[in-house]
C-alpha cells in the first residue's frame, strides 16, 4: 500500500499487481484498496487463465488483465503445481469474458515468434509480453559472457530459486514459507542483436499475418472473431512438422 501511494504521488498512470495466481483474496483486497484511495489510478491485475478468475478481478475493480500461467519459457508452474492452461485457450476464453466488460487483456507467456504474436492479437489480446524474445538483445539487462563458444546473457524466471532469493517469492505466495518451491529456472539465452532490428521485423511479420487472414486491423480481427468469420483449429503433431522446414539436407534460417 505504501508503494502504491508513493507511485500515485509520483504521477504514474497505472500500476501492475503481479502474481502467478491473481485470483486471490490478497489481490482482490489490494484492488479495492487502490480504487478507494487512488480512484484515478489504472490497475492491471493478474495473472489469470479462466473467465471465472477474470470476472472476480474485474468485479474487484481491475482495469486490465494479464493472461498466462505456466506458459513462459522459463516457467515450470504447470509441471510443478499442475495448474495453468494452454496459452491460446487462456487468451481466447479470458478475452471473451473481458470484452463484455470493456477490459483489455495482455497475453503474457509462451510467445516464441511473430506467429505467436499474431495468434495472441487475433484471439483477443490487446498487447503481448515478449520476455524471452527480447532477452539476449543488446538492450536487455545483464552482460554478455561466452559459454562453449556462444555469446549469451543470463535469463531467469521470477519463480526460480535465484530470483526468489532476491525477493520474488511474494509473487508466488511463498514468502512466509521456510521451504521455497521453485516454479521456474535460470539459464542463458543467445545473443539476439539489437531490438532496433528485431522489433521492425516482428511488426512487419504480424502485419503480413493479419493481411493473410483478412484482418485490416486488430479491431477488425475482433469483429471477425465475434462474427465467427475468423476461426482457429488445432494442428496435429504431424501438421506442425509439415508446417515447418523439412526435407532439406541443409539450410540457413534467416529472419530478414
Amino acid at each position: 500500500k505504501e508503494r502504491v501511494a508513493a507511485l500515485a504521488a509520483a504521477g504514474v498512470d497505472a500500476v501492475i499487481l503481479d502474481s502467478s495466481q491473481g485470483d486471490s483474496t490478497f489481490q482482490a483486497a489490494m484492488l479495492r484498496h487502490i480504487k478507494e484511495h487512488h480512484p484515478k489510478l489504472k490497475v492491471i491485475a493478474g495473472n489469470v487463465v479462466t473467465g471465472r478468475q477474470a470476472r472476480a478481478l474485474i468485479e474487484a475493480g481491475a482495469d486490465g488483465l494479464r493472461v498466462g500461467m505456466g506458459s513462459g519459457s522459463i516457467c515450470t508452474t504447470q509441471e510443478v503445481c499442475a495448474v495453468g492452461r494452454g496459452q491460446a485457450t487462456a487468451v481466447y476464453q479470458v478475452a471473451r469474458l473481458a470484452r463484455e466488460h470493456g477490459v483489455p487483456i495482455i497475453a503474457d507467456g509462451g510467445v516464441q515468434n511473430s506467429g505467436h504474436i499474431t495468434k495472441a492479437l487475433a484471439l483477443g489480446a490487446g498487447a503481448v509480453m515478449c520476455g524471452s524474445m527480447f532477452a539476449g538483445t543488446w538492450e536487455a539487462p545483464g552482460t554478455f559472457t561466452v559459454v562453449d563458444g556462444v555469446r549469451v546473457k543470463a535469463y531467469r524466471g521470477m519463480g526460480s530459486l535465484e530470483a526468489m532469493a532476491k525477493g520474488s517469492s511474494t509473487r508466488y505466495l511463498g514468502d512466509a514459507q521456510k521451504l521455497q518451491i521453485a516454479q521456474g529456472v535460470a539459464g542463458t539465452v543467445k545473443d539476439k542483436g539489437s531490438v532496433r532490428k528485431l522489433v521492425p521485423y516482428l511488426a512487419q511479420a504480424v502485419k503480413q499475418g493479419f493481411q493473410d487472414f483478412g484482418g485490416k486491423s486488430v479491431a477488425h480481427s475482433r469483429e471477425l472473431l465475434a462474427a465467427g468469420d475468423l476461426r482457429m483449429e488445432t494442428r496435429s503433431g504431424a501438421a506442425q512438422v509439415e508446417g515447418g522446414v523439412h526435407d532439406m539436407h541443409s539450410y540457413e534460417k534467416k529472419r530478414w
